[in-house]
């Protein structure tokens, strides 16, 4: 497939893409810095700018493109990353200007280029537990998709008002975009850096709901969405199977959750990020666990 990614630079964005290639897909990344990769070209675009976003659309992927002599061909999905990352980077309003009017211009572009296929980057901090201010618990267990999404945040806020928007432009176009609720994301060289804190502290991970996923599995979820057609509107959960401290998870509901109800009998060290509608509808199968990276010494 012929891919626009935006946010390829990213911490996430850069494994994604890496995973994309490595299966044959062209990827043209949009983003304000470059991403080191064989064989990527990056457009350095503003996503604030709706101008900037539908020439993307309509923009050869690299130069050598221009050998065809058949001029721009159209791209076959937009995978959406970009965004201010988090709070406390910009001023709050900000962070919920750019990611919003960011999302608008890159769906709107896309759907008026004729591309019928969006995955975009949603994040696990519409739950309202991840920059809550004080002690957040969730309203049930394990976290799946129906799970109620009222943050008080700017950036968990500018999330949730992107799902309604992608939303929105799906019921108008029936074209299939598909949201990630990405769970907090690990680099390969992060295991070693900060697992074994996690493994001493189990407390340091309960505003990520005790989950992560590793980046290569994004880009392999990202994929598997790629290829999955026919779903319309969809949100997804993205985290590994595993939680991401050394406890039971029987262990683990007790000690933090005492209180939350367990809607289903939950095994020995699953997530309680819930997984399974990924797995179930776009055949979703991380690969990467911190245990296994661990003890490769």
């Amino acid at each position: 497939m012929r891919i626009v990614f935006t946010g390829g630079s990213g911490k996430a964005g850069k494994h994604a893409i890496a995973y994309l290639k490595a299966r044959g897909h062209v990827v043209l990344n949009v983003d304000l810095t470059a991403v080191d990769l064989p064989g990527v070209q990056t457009r350095i675009a503003d996503m604030t700018d709706a101008g900037q976003m539908h020439d993307v659309m309509h923009s050869y992927a690299g130069l050598d493109e221009l050998g065809t002599g058949n001029g721009p061909q159209p791209f076959d999905a937009v995978v959406h990353f970009a965004a201010v990352p988090r709070i406390l980077i910009h001023p709050d309003n900000e962070t919920f200007r750019i990611n919003t009017v960011g999302t608008y211009n890159v769906i709107d572009a896309a759907l008026k280029a004729g591309i019928r296929k969006i995955v975009f980057a949603s994040s696990e901090t519409t739950y309202g537990v991840c920059f809550a201010d004080g002690h957040r618990l969730p309203d049930y267990l394990p976290v799946d998709e129906d799970h109620p999404t009222v943050p008080e945040d700017s950036y968990a806020m500018s999330k949730v008002c992107n799902e309604a928007t992608a939303r929105s432009f799906q019921a108008r176009t029936h074209a299939d975009i598909y949201g990630l609720r990405i769970n907090n994301v690990i680099e390969p060289h992060e295991y070693k850096e900060i697992f074994p804190r996690f493994v001493e502290d189990p407390s340091l991970r309960e505003r990520n709901i005790f989950g992560y996923i590793d980046a290569r599995d994004l880009g392999h979820m990202v994929d598997c969405c790629l290829r999955t057609d026919g779903l319309g509107y969809e949100i997804f959960n993205v985290a590994n199977p595993d939680l991401s401290v050394d406890m039971t998870t029987q262990a683990l509901c007790a000690q933090f959750y005492p209180d939350v109800p367990v809607r289903e009998e939950l095994e020995v060290h699953q997530t309680v990020y819930a997984i399974d509608r990924a797995r179930r509808l776009v055949g979703f199968a991380p690969q990467h666990d911190w245990r296994s990276e661990l003890a490769k010494g």
